[in-house]
């Protein structure tokens, strides 16, 4: 019976570390995002790397697949959130975070197409801006 309780505190130990990983690999992506294209939000690349990382994170990357999430649909997005998102809040700028979290991103496939005021307010929410 302590073996069993011992081997479940090694698996929760290893869930544990692995999801730390994660959250800090997606906090480094949104600081050197932030901080690479403060002065230029229009840039293309800025969006580029977004998809990119949207696709290469595996939780991410479901939620693209899940709303067929496109290109195109993350510019359009971006494009609302930095009409009425467009200021720093610590390491938080909303049109950028929004994207590399698993709630807004998944918020935001599901309502692409709504106003940008709304889209904008419900990821200052979630964020806590």
């Amino acid at each position: 019976m302590s073996y069993f309780f011992i081997l479940l505190i090694a698996i929760l130990s290893i869930i544990f570390l692995l999801e730390m990983r994660h959250s800090l690999r997606r906090s480094n992506m949104n600081s050197h995002l932030i901080e690479k294209y403060r002065d230029d939000l229009q840039n293309k690349e800025l969006l580029e790397e977004i998809y990119a990382y949207c696709q290469h994170d595996y939780k991410l990357r479901r939620i693209i697949q899940k709303h067929n999430i496109t290109y195109d649909d993350i510019e359009k997005i971006y494009q609302k959130l930095l009409l009425w998102g467009n200021f720093h809040k610590g390491r938080r700028f909303v049109p950028i975070t929004s994207f590399l979290y698993v709630c807004t991103l998944n918020y935001l496939g599901q309502h692409k197409n709504d106003d940008a005021k709304e889209l904008t307010m419900k990821c200052m929410n979630y964020l806590h801006i």
